[in-house]
């Protein structure tokens, strides 16, 4: 039985209607016969489901709908069309740094948070220092919010929101907080959660960390369904798709271009794998460009030249 499922979610915004503009400027507008309403469709037609268990990652650029598909799952918005169905508890981490007074302290800050996201006194209590030692701020605790670095205030959020137990746990770009080490601590706390049997959607840049956690994935572009299916090949055709230059990309239109892709951007790693094993890579070569070229070897290549180079690689 499905755990997560979207059917045909589309979700519409507008732009300079009466509820965006206020009355006057309706009526203004109106009278001197500007008024226009701009309709801006965020996602359209996404059909997905999970299962129990269900890890997904959500990639692609800025502007593809990731988030605002991520408040249609969480109940935060209603679908314009389409519908939305989810089984068991769902706790989201989103916008972390939202929802504390920056006047009051970090230990007032951490009870106030706690109690927003409906723990009871006595929970809090019971874990408030568990929190603070995972956030790392046992010298801060009587300094007010506002004096706290960035960082310092995005690792607070994350330890008090990872204590929930959920059946449904949404990740919106909650991993890269704080400095390096953090992010490895903070990635654990979650491979925990997970491990527990927990169904979950990640959102993320990060291309490596969608691979490290998820099974599935999904790829969004502009609010547009590109692709649905098994991580490893959608997250290789998405990397393949980044490293083309912006003249070049082209996104596929089917399973078979999808699966071409990720085959592509295969081989181009395995070549520079070995390029690096061998010291043939050239010197100071930025990782973009790195991938570009290697794509473009790929490309040249004909069928049998690739089977070739598939086969030579694949025996090392």
């Amino acid at each position: 039985m499905a755990v997560v499922e979207c059917k045909n979610v589309s979700i519409r915004y507008k732009t300079g209607d009466l509820k965006a503009i206020g009355l006057k400027d309706y009526v203004l507008q109106k009278i001197r016969g500007k008024y226009k309403v701009t309709e801006f469709w965020a996602d359209k037609d996404i059909t997905f489901s999970l299962e129990k268990g269900d890890m997904m990652g959500i990639v692609g650029t800025n502007g593809a709908g990731k988030s605002t598909l991520l408040k249609a799952v969480t109940g935060i918005m209603i679908p314009t069309a389409g519908t939305v169905k989810t089984v068991g508890n769902v706790a989201a981490l989103l916008e972390l740094a939202s929802g504390f007074d920056p006047e009051l302290s970090v230990r007032e800050n951490t009870y106030l948070r706690g109690a927003l996201l409906g723990y009871t006194k006595e929970f809090m209590v019971e874990k408030y220092d568990e929190i603070i030692a995972f956030a790392e701020l046992e010298d801060f605790q009587d300094y007010m919010f506002k004096q706290l670095s960035s960082g310092m205030k995005s690792r607070l959020a994350f330890s008090i929101a990872c204590l929930i137990e959920p059946d449904i746990l949404i990740l919106d770009e909650v991993l890269s907080v704080g400095d390096a080490g953090f992010k490895d601590k903070s990635a654990e706390r979650i491979k925990a959660i997970l491990k527990s049997g927990v169904t979950g959607i990640l959102v993320s840049h990060s291309v490596q960390q969608v691979r490290n956690l998820c099974n599935k994935c999904l790829w969004l572009d502009h609010g547009k369904q590109i692709a649905f299916g098994p991580c490893n090949v959608i997250c290789n055709a998405y990397s393949a798709f980044l490293a083309l230059p912006k003249d070049k990309k082209r996104l596929p239109a089917n399973d078979q271009e999808l699966n071409e892709m990720s085959d592509r951007f295969l081989l181009a790693w395995k070549l520079g794998v070995d390029e690096q094993a061998t010291r043939t890579n050239p010197v100071g070569e930025s990782e973009t460009a790195r991938l570009q070229r290697l794509m473009s070897m790929v490309d040249a290549m004909s069928p049998e030249e690739r089977k070739e180079l598939k086969d030579r690689l694949n025996k090392k």
